[in-house]
């Protein structure tokens, strides 16, 4: 009789890496690189731990892999939310609303990018600077455009604020993880009371 986390016949490659992935990063976002076990993801996904060493090397390729596909997706949100018309403020706010909506039904993503537990060095390591400059980047030409709007262009101004910013942003997340009974429109809302009370609340 057949193990019943071997069979893998009849899944399409790409299928079967994508189950493992949404798995993994799930796993890695919520307990952290080192508590997490490639046996864990093997166990989850109902396969073996050879194939997830045969399909990503080692449990940092896995892990690799996972930060990859996360900040892709990520990145490529606020990609296509700054080719849009907005600017100022508004592009603030549809920045975190797509946020919200991509990661409403996987949170952990976020995590994988502050995760004190990951590897400091190598590929890893690597992968996490690559797409924090890529979404960095992204912030800055957004906090620049906001700044000019208000008549400053010093380029110190724009990158206290893009540190700023950047920093409400993951504060936010971070709290919308830990409060899992909070939905995306929710959040929408809340952003809107909180901006309102830092800038529009005083008489």
């Amino acid at each position: 009789m057949a193990r019943p986390n071997a069979g893998t016949k009849g899944v399409p490659r790409l299928d079967r890496e994508t189950q493992i992935l949404t798995i993994a990063s799930e796993e890695f976002g919520t307990y952290g690189f080192t508590a997490t076990s490639v046996a864990a993801v093997a166990q989850r996904a109902g396969i073996s731990k050879p194939l997830i060493y045969n399909y990503f090397g080692s449990k940092e390729g896995l892990y690799e892999a996972c930060l990859d596909r996360g900040g892709s997706l990520v990145a490529d949100e606020i990609e296509r939310i700054a080719r849009g018309d907005a600017v100022g403020i508004e592009r603030g706010m549809q920045t975190l609303a797509g946020m919200f909506s991509l990661l409403e039904e996987q949170r952990y993503l976020w995590r994988l990018f502050f995760d004190s537990t990951a590897p400091t060095t190598g590929p890893i390591a690597d992968s996490i600077t690559l797409y924090a400059d890529r979404i960095g980047k992204l912030a800055e030409e957004g906090v620049a455009e906001l700044m000019t709007l208000a008549g400053n262009d010093d380029e110190l101004d724009i990158a206290a604020m893009t540190s700023v910013w950047l920093g409400i942003v993951d504060s936010l997340m971070n709290w919308w993880v830990e409060h899992p009974e909070q939905t995306a429109e929710q959040m929408m809302q809340r952003c809107g009371r909180l901006l309102t009370a830092l800038f529009g609340g005083g008489g």
